[in-house]
């Protein structure tokens, strides 16, 4: 099983990055999918998960209204259209795989990760 994000990059404040990940190896068709986030210095963190059909979606406060992620079960991908950039959010992106249907916050009930994409937002 493998993950790959990509669509990182260098983003002046205010403008827009598309993140893409793809799995390959298994369908996770009937898995939940996020993304979490992991800061210089900090712990990784929740950032958005969307659940098997995705009918449900969650978000973390810091990014609700600025980010959509969304998945595509036919091509195996999950993206996260992220507008509205700010320095803040400056990280490593990580998409990985639930245990279960429904997408959660909690790191511990996903399974598979991938290896990261770096955004940077200047100011």
């Amino acid at each position: 099983v493998q993950l790959v994000e990509s669509g990182g990059g260098l983003v002046q404040a205010g403008g827009s990055l598309r993140l893409s990940c793809a799995a390959s190896g298994r369908t996770f068709a009937n898995n939940g999918l996020a993304w979490f986030r992991q800061a210089p210095g900090k712990e990784r963190e929740f950032a958005a998960a969307i659940s098997w059909r995705g009918g449900t979606t969650y978000y973390a406060d810091s990014v609700k209204g600025r980010f959509t992620i969304s998945r595509d079960n036919a091509k195996n991908t999950v993206y996260l259209q992220m507008n509205s950039l700010k320095p803040e959010d400056t990280a490593v992106y990580y998409c990985a795989v639930s245990l279960y249907a429904i997408g959660s916050y909690r790191q511990h009930e996903y399974r598979y990760w991938g290896q990261g994409t770096q955004v940077t937002v200047s100011s």
